[in-house]
């Protein structure tokens, strides 16, 4: 919660999404001793609110479970709706992507790191919530080529809807990121530890907050 939080004015809503090592089974707290997006994103915002739920998979219960979670902390607190941001990173990017699949026009942003896109992408377009994906080019887990796919796909899908370029490029942000760049971070795994990098980019985490 923001220092000195009293609901009396709106804050924004930070969800943050953990990938395999932060789900519940693994021990409560898990997600934020493994995952630094929650941290790192309040040197963005200062009155903003960080979820940071603890899933229990990265499939439809927990797309549902963080819908669900969601909508109920815009019924419980003074929150603005156009402040309202998602992330999440390998499994947790999955888990984001079948969100977004779902009930899209709950965020004003996601990010989308390291991952596969499963959720469904007409639905997403439809409600033209920008979506940044980012990932290693040789992304040993899940390689770059499924977040290419997808970001290629949602482009062609707004651009049979009449969007010029300039706004398909406002609505989907493409990031593989080369090996140099990992190199220059001291990473060598491009995925098991490539969030570590991601979280404290300031040009992916201030595309998310328009920073």
């Amino acid at each position: 919660m923001p220092d000195g939080y009293d609901g009396s004015g709106s804050v924004a809503l930070f969800v943050t999404l953990p990938g395999y090592q932060g789900l519940y089974f693994q021990g409560v707290g898990a997600n934020v001793r493994t995952e630094d997006f929650g941290f790192e994103a309040q040197a963005y915002d200062t009155q903003m609110i960080v979820l940071a739920p603890q899933l229990s998979d990265w499939g439809e219960t927990s797309a549902r479970q963080t819908i669900a979670l969601v909508e109920w902390m815009l019924r419980a607190y003074a929150i603005d709706r156009q402040r309202v941001y998602l992330e999440g990173y390998s499994g947790g990017g999955e888990t984001l992507s079948l969100v977004m699949g779902m009930r899209p026009q709950l965020f004003c942003r996601a990010l989308f790191c390291a991952s596969r896109w499963d959720g469904e992408l007409n639905v997403l377009a439809d409600a033209r919530v920008p979506v940044y994906l980012v990932v290693g080019e040789s992304d040993e887990y899940y390689g770059s080529k499924p977040a290419t796919s997808a970001a290629h796909e949602l482009e062609e899908i707004y651009r049979s809807k009449g969007l010029d370029e300039a706004e398909v490029a406002s609505l989907v942000a493409l990031d593989v990121k080369p090996a140099s760049y990992f190199e220059a971070g001291g990473v060598s795994n491009q995925h098991g530890r490539g969030g570590a990098l991601f979280c404290r980019d300031p040009q992916i985490m201030g595309w998310l907050f328009e920073d």
